[in-house]
């Protein structure tokens, strides 16, 4: 029910339930949904906003939760798996999906469950996301079909990007996120873009729409500046096509991971990495673990000078980038 990140993270619980099941349909928020309609094994994705994980939510109506649970009662499901991070509680979605009748639900829960869930799995905080919420799956009996490494993955093929950067070999740099305490500092994504240039790779700085004025800051003129010319898809094949990526601890970075793109994560240790780096794929992590801001999960950086990135160079953060391009040679 979040983000792009977190549910691309959620995609190998999702095929192991499609392994076993005759139909998956997804739940998620406005935020994730296109990401969920790039999983494999999803066969319809619902969206609805849940009030208790929406960064920006709206107020409590009984006529939105009344199309949920009527929307949910049309599927009529044999069993749910919640999956949640490891700071959400699965709780008001379980209560819910019992009122629209679902017969059995799964959740990872530290709060006692009472009857709303059929199975209350526990798991640590700390390991990857992606592993433990396909540790659910596989207490609910569900195992990922053979061959599959349980990786990030999303639908195939992808559309053609190449219209909006050449060939493939390239490198993104990404340095926006919804929280700006997980975004890449604006002068250092611009001194890496212009340290890389300088060293002859050809670059492409990707961002929302919403990114325009920092992404044309940090492109300048000297890279393909994408903002606001990709939806999610667009946005998968840029990513497939690069040499390295250069992100922040947000969704661009889990969904380069699900294309198998080598990444550079400027990782702002708001949350911790081992949960929350990207996952499955080539990578160089940078910035101070170990920084005040640890655990904070804040949304806006609480120290003074964001100091566990901008204590990087766009020499760091360029010599991560060569040492993944040279490593994939």
């Amino acid at each position: 029910m979040d983000n792009v990140g977190d549910v691309l993270l959620a995609g190998p619980a999702v095929r192991a339930a499609a392994a076993g099941a005759d139909r998956t349909v997804l739940l998620a928020g406005p935020r994730g949904a296109a990401a969920a309609r790039l999983l494999p094994g999803v066969d319809r994705v619902l969206e609805w906003r849940a009030p208790w994980i929406d960064p920006e939510p709206g107020p409590v109506r009984a006529a939105d939760v009344d199309a949920l649970t009527a929307a949910v009662r049309a599927e009529a499901p044999d069993a749910a798996l919640i999956l949640t991070s490891f700071h959400q509680s699965p709780l008001p979605l379980a209560l819910l999906l019992r009122l629209a009748g679902v017969p059995w639900i799964g959740a990872i829960s530290d709060d006692y469950p009472g009857s709303l869930l059929d199975l209350r799995h526990r798991a640590p905080s700390g390991p990857p996301e992606a592993e433990r919420m396909l540790g659910l799956a596989q207490a609910a009996g569900y195992r990922l079909p053979p061959g599959d490494d349980g990786r990030l993955a999303v639908r195939r093929p992808l559309p053609d990007a190449t219209g909006l950067t050449g060939g493939p070999g390239y490198v993104v740099v990404h340095p926006g996120a919804t929280a700006p305490a997980r975004a890449v500092p604006p002068d250092l994504a611009a001194a890496t873009v212009d340290r890389l240039t300088g060293d002859g790779c050809r670059v492409v700085v990707t961002g929302a729409p919403a990114d325009r004025d920092l992404t044309a800051r940090v492109a300048g003129t000297r890279a393909a500046d994408l903002a606001g010319r990709t939806r999610l898809p667009e946005l998968a094949a840029v990513l497939a096509g690069a040499a390295a990526v250069v992100t922040g601890n947000t969704g661009p970075g889990h969904l380069a991971a699900a294309v198998g793109a080598p990444v550079v994560s400027l990782f702002s240790p708001v949350v911790p990495a081992s949960a929350w780096a990207p996952y499955g794929t080539r990578l160089r992590l940078l910035g101070d673990q170990g920084a005040p801001c640890r655990g904070t999960r804040a949304r806006t950086c609480p120290v003074p000078g964001h100091p566990c990135l901008t204590s990087l160079s766009a020499d760091d953060v360029a010599g991560a980038v060569h040492d993944l391009i040279a490593e994939g040679t």
